[in-house]
């Protein structure tokens, strides 16, 4: 057997994913000090705590920006690739854009195997290619730890940029894709992930989120709010869509998607630091009926390429379902609008 076949990406960091990120609450207290820019070609810039920055360049036309590389999440170097470019990509969809060129983020062991680089590259290219996204360089450092993504600039009219400032009272919540990629991932770097886990959450972080947002431009103005749902999990995401918005939400647990495994890793005590830092966050602004623990714990694990949540009017919801499900798009209906109120999320079973 050869290195590259022998070697556990995961064993080599200490978190993998979303899961290695900054937790929100760092973030939010550093970003929070930073002074306002005065540019009016700036139409979402990061104090808008959205996916993506947007620049006009033209009347009709916008810069979407966005930059994501982590550590490896999954064992094979491939696949990392591939989940790397899935979930760069993700930010550029998720704000309406179309993606068109990339640049490559790469850290890696000057001493390292680089059949394993060749490979991460090479897993990275194919999803660029499928998303019709060029890659026209990069940059790389030396560092023990590997890591890799990508800076993706897309394109975008103005006039239909997607935030998660435009939720509205009555609105109902719809999301693609389902939760547990972060506990999976905990369970694969400890060697203890079933196959059908670990075959599921690849499936799903290795989806682009291209023919999701494909239909959804198709709903126009009926769809008022989208983020995609990642590191900062559902709820951290949930949050700053309700507080830009100036809404609260109501979500059932019930309803939302599961991996296969995801409560059972749970369970099983595979849990990222990273799902302890967002619950440390976050949680405050939640209020809970009568959802489990588990269903609870779920809320806060950071996803890696995790699907995308969707604000759209009451009467198209339906409709919006049935149409991501026709193309092969998994997506279920979890929630609800509410006018602002106390508390800012309401988890019911």
């Amino acid at each position: 057997m050869t290195e590259t076949s022998t070697i556990r990406l995961t064993e080599t960091v200490k978190a993998g994913g979303c899961a290695s990120k900054l937790s929100p609450a760092i973030l939010d207290k550093v970003l929070g000090k930073l002074p306002k820019q005065n540019d009016p070609n700036v139409l979402v810039g990061f104090d808008h705590a959205d996916d993506a920055g947007v620049y006009r360049i033209a009347p009709n036309l916008a810069l979407v920006q966005t930059v994501d590389f982590f550590t490896p999440m999954v064992d094979d170097p491939y696949t990392f690739g591939q989940i790397a470019a899935t979930n760069a990509l993700s930010d550029v969809y998720a704000m309406g854009g179309k993606p068109v060129s990339a640049l490559a983020l790469v850290c890696f062991p000057g001493k390292g195997d680089f059949d394993v680089l060749e490979r991460i590259l090479s897993g990275g290219l194919s999803k660029m290619m499928e998303a019709g996204c060029t890659i026209v360089g990069g940059h790389s450092v030396r560092d023990e730890e590997t890591k890799f993504g990508y800076a993706v600039t897309g394109l975008i009219d103005p006039a239909k940029v997607l935030t998660n400032g435009g939720a509205q009272p009555g609105d109902r919540l719809l999301f693609t894709k389902a939760l547990g990629t972060g506990v999976i991932t905990t369970a694969i770097k400890r060697n203890a992930a079933k196959s059908a886990w670990v075959e599921s959450a690849t499936r799903s972080m290795t989806t682009l989120n291209k023919t999701a947002a494909e239909v959804v431009a198709r709903f126009g103005d009926a769809v008022h709010a989208m983020t995609d749902v990642t590191g900062f999990g559902m709820i951290g995401h949930a949050r700053e869509l309700a507080l830009a918005s100036k809404v609260s939400l109501r979500l059932f647990a019930n309803k939302i998607p599961r991996l296969d495994g995801a409560i059972e890793c749970i369970r099983a005590g595979f849990i990222p630091a990273g799902l302890i830092a967002n619950r440390d966050f976050a949680e405050c602004v939640v209020e809970y009926g009568d959802a489990g623990e588990d269903d609870r714990a779920l809320l806060f694990d950071p996803q890696t390429a995790g699907g995308l949540l969707i604000s759209v009017a009451s009467e198209k919801a339906k409709e919006l379902t049935q149409a991501l499900q026709a193309e092969k798009v998994p997506a279920a209906e979890i929630g609800e609008v509410l006018p602002q109120q106390k508390p800012l999320i309401l988890v019911e079973s």
